[in-house]
């Protein structure tokens, strides 16, 4: 049995629907008490556990980054402490954010890491308690999360263009969008894989290809959708926001496909699904 932490996110969701897994949401193993979900793990005793759960707020974490580190930080670390102890694997998904930012090439797993923001910080020292537990684990740090849930890029160009015929979108941050059905699947393959070979345990990188910034990601998007709108490119510096966002999110995934066979998904065709499914919501 594989145990998940989170219900609500776009990660979690997708990870539902593939069945056949122990889901557990705030009113079972709530992250602001990292206690409980060490006591979730220990009383549930799976084979394998994947945190898609986490304080997701980046602005909001600019003035809240005590909660932010607790449920970023301190939970997957309570978590990976009751894993080692039970000897059983941790795949917890993480974030570009934990880098600088700054260069155009794209970041290595063992890369020097320099988060500019509260959620970087927070979530990496996440990385760092899973790191120091001894537990068996894969930090799975992805980027652009985009689904047909919850709030993210693809629903925000979707619900602007219904009122708006031009956009102004950054054209400076380049990335890989990162379907998050493809995370929720790297993830239980990962927790399999470790469970039958313990040596893979390390920390990786997972993105959408090809890596674009979001002003040409917003004109697929608006493109695929067959929506009326133009999208007029930007720097960061005309878009302020609380956090500072990084300029380069592009992450090199070699080690991912070395160790566990598993490729970057193109976006396009992640964002296709997207799409329909968020038509048939209508």
């Amino acid at each position: 049995m594989i145990l998940v932490f989170g219900k609500t996110g776009q990660v979690a969701n997708e990870l539902q629907r593939l069945g056949g897994l122990t889901i557990l949401g705030r009113e079972d193993a709530d992250l602001s008490d990292p206690q409980t979900c060490a006591d979730a793990i220990c009383n549930h005793v799976p084979s394998a556990v994947i945190n898609a759960a986490a304080y997701t707020a980046v602005d909001t974490a600019e003035e809240d980054e005590a909660l932010a580190t607790i449920i970023n930080g301190d939970a997957p670390t309570a978590m990976a402490q009751s894993c080692a102890v039970l000897g059983i694997p941790l795949v917890h998904i993480s974030t570009d954010y934990v880098f600088s930012g700054s260069g155009k090439t794209p970041w290595r797993p063992d890369d020097l890491t320099a988060p500019k923001n509260a959620y970087g910080r927070s979530k990496l020292a996440g990385e760092n308690g899973i790191r120091a537990s001894g537990a068996v684990h894969a930090i799975l740090r992805t980027s652009w999360v985009v689904s047909a849930h919850r709030d993210n890029f693809v629903k925000t160009m979707m619900r602007l263009s219904e009122t708006h015929e031009s956009l102004s979108v950054v054209a400076d941050q380049i990335g890989g969008p990162t379907p998050a059905k493809d995370i929720a699947m790297t993830s239980l393959q990962m927790a399999k894989q470790l469970i039958q070979d313990p040596s893979k345990s390390g920390s990786y990188h997972f993105s959408g290809a090809p890596d674009v910034s979001w002003a040409d990601f917003a004109m697929v998007i608006l493109t695929e959708a067959e929506r009326n709108v133009s999208v007029t490119p930007i720097p960061t510096t005309d878009y302020p926001t609380l956090a500072r966002r990084p300029l380069n999110s592009r992450m090199d995934c070699g080690a991912t496909e070395r160790a566990f066979l598993i490729t970057r998904p193109d976006w396009r065709n992640g964002l296709k699904e997207i799409l329909k499914e968020l038509q048939e919501k209508l």
